[in-house]
């Protein structure tokens, strides 16, 4: 449908069990109804190096109601989407679980990709062909500041699409979009044929839409849950419609 319709990808994040699980699971039924194209789900876990304040603190709030890998899962096959749903985590809570039996039981729950924030590619072969050999797709995570011959060996083996972190840091809504996010995208274009994304510091229309012109997908996270935690789901509708509206609006 994103492609038929020449536009970039709506991808919101939504911390799994966060607000609540109840009402995690309304959010995630809130966002496929007002407009996202795919939606992130990120695992709980009690070491997000990757993300920042808001994030953390979601997570934090779902580990201390209880709310483990296995349940996060239970609650991405409890809201049935109708969207891909991609899940989003570190490594450690993988292992943890037992790759064989993670990879089977989010397929199972309805995820049809996979991003481990902190797996750089060619950390650990025998993992990564795991996760190949499985319905899941293998969502590479790929910083700015990559530099050419690494980054052919970091989309290797991608599939789904290619998730560009636009600025170095944690996850967190900023004020403004990167001046040289079409040079980096450009950058990846040349290195691979899978779609683009881009995350990390997006969170209104205006940035969203300027994201947009220049990559396949937009990610919003951090906002998000802000807006979820302090409003609602109403306010975090609200944000949902208004970034929707704003990516369809970049067609090409």
């Amino acid at each position: 449908m994103v492609r038929d319709e020449r536009r970039a990808a709506l991808i919101p994040y939504l911390t799994a069990g966060y607000p609540t699980p109840a009402r995690a699971v309304e959010a995630l039924r809130m966002v496929a109804a007002a407009g996202a194209d795919l939606v992130e789900v990120g695992l709980p876990f009690s070491d997000p190096l990757a993300d920042g304040v808001t994030i953390q603190r979601s997570t934090q709030a779902a580990l201390d109601q209880g709310v483990t890998a296995a349940r996060a899962l239970e609650l991405v096959d409890q809201a049935a989407l109708d969207i891909p749903v991609v899940i989003m985590t570190y490594v450690n809570p993988v292992l943890a679980y037992g790759v064989e039996r993670f990879l089977s039981d989010a397929h199972a729950a309805g995820a049809s990709g996979l991003l481990l924030t902190d797996f750089p590619a060619g950390a650990d072969p025998d993992l990564e062909e795991r996760v190949a050999a499985s319905p899941l797709a293998l969502i590479r995570l790929i910083a700015p500041t990559t530099q050419p011959e690494r980054l052919a060996r970091a989309v290797r083996g991608a599939s789904g699409f290619i998730y560009l972190i636009s600025r170095l840091g944690v996850t967190g809504a900023r004020d403004e979009a990167p001046p040289d996010l079409s040079k980096h995208v450009a950058a990846i274009r040349a290195a691979t044929r899978l779609p683009i994304a881009v995350g990390f510091g997006i969170g209104t229309a205006a940035q969203a839409r300027a994201t947009a012109r220049v990559a396949d997908g937009v990610v919003v996270g951090s906002a998000l849950v802000e807006a979820l935690g302090g409003g609602g789901l109403s306010e975090a509708e609200r944000l949902v419609r208004a970034l929707a509206a704003a990516v369809r609006e970049e067609r090409r």
